[in-house]
């Protein structure tokens, strides 16, 4: 039952959705080519009525939250055939209020969060859409973006399991992405083959960053094919839960022409998930909030 969400984007994109897909109205042209699942980070609603999208992501803190709207995204979803990817962080998105990493550690290992965790899975077992639960991502990237990233290996790894017990406990058929950026050392995390259904990876190409720190503009294969290759090691589908590219109209095309094209280099790619809202947290070294919005991408 864990794989429902998989078998379900797959069953969306090769039935209903590619016959809509080869008459919809010129408006959905914003969705990249190819035959990969697609999916969206959507708050402005820009993709509403395009297809075909077969994946809403939401994120969500566990701390000052409204659960509630879990079920208006459940309706959503349900209205448009899509499957729920929920994007769980396990913090108060209140700056003034975040806790510390060493906080947060201590707090899932004596089960003071384990209330914030079973309200959410609560919620989350009884939603009709198929729903993976990605929790804690980037664990690997210790940029001080996020107090859960950077953690010793075990620790992440003692602190995900418990959590995804404590879900799994209201919330027996939802699948699991364990979902690090991607770069060396993310084996270091992994919790085992029974806390993951699928890997999740990021994906971001900023022209200026690449220009900047590498002399060029890089695709996404040059970005995505070295993540990949990490993440094959753990036998399991792979998508990329993040995905965003912003740069001229050359750069933005090269990108768009790649992200949904099914290679042979990839046999495990299930799905990409655009993040079509502009970054919460600057870049390192001035390059600033990109606005990875697909109606914004282009720059002059």
């Amino acid at each position: 039952m864990r794989h429902e969400f998989i078998k379900t984007v797959k069953t969306i994109l090769y039935g209903t959705a590619m016959a809509t897909a080869l008459t919809v109205s010129a408006s959905a042209q914003s969705v990249p080519p190819g035959e990969l699942p697609f999916g969206v980070y959507d708050p402005d609603g820009d993709f509403t009525g395009l297809q075909p999208v077969v994946i809403e992501h939401l994120f969500l803190p566990w701390e000052d939250v409204f659960l509630e709207t879990l079920y208006d995204a459940d309706d959503y979803a349900q209205e448009r055939n899509r499957a729920l990817l929920v994007t769980l962080e396990p913090w108060t998105w209140s700056r003034s209020e975040r806790n510390t990493a060493r906080y947060l550690q201590s707090g899932i290992e004596s089960g003071r969060y384990d209330p914030n965790m079973k309200a959410v899975c609560d919620i989350l077992g009884t939603l009709k859409s198929p729903v993976t639960l990605r929790f804690a991502h980037e664990m690997d990237d210790d940029n001080g973006q996020f107090i859960w990233a950077g953690w010793e290996p075990e620790t992440y790894i003692s602190s995900y399991r418990h959590m995804i017990d404590v879900c799994r406990a209201s919330a027996p058929n939802i699948s699991v992405m364990w979902s690090p950026l991607g770069d060396e050392g993310m084996e270091d995390y992994y919790p085992g083959d029974d806390y993951a259904d699928i890997v999740g990876l990021s994906v971001f190409g900023l022209q200026a960053w690449d220009q900047a720190k590498y002399g060029g503009d890089r695709g996404f294969d040059d970005i995505f094919g070295p993540r990949y290759e990490r993440a094959t090691q753990f036998g399991k589908p792979i998508a990329v839960a993040e995905l965003g590219y912003v740069g001229t109209a050359d750069y933005v095309e090269m990108w768009k022409d790649s992200v949904r094209v099914v290679k042979e280099d990839y046999p495990q790619l299930v799905g990409v998930v655009y993040f079509n809202y502009p970054e919460v947290y600057p870049w390192p070294e001035g390059f600033g909030t990109p606005d990875w919005r697909m109606k914004n991408q282009i720059l002059e």
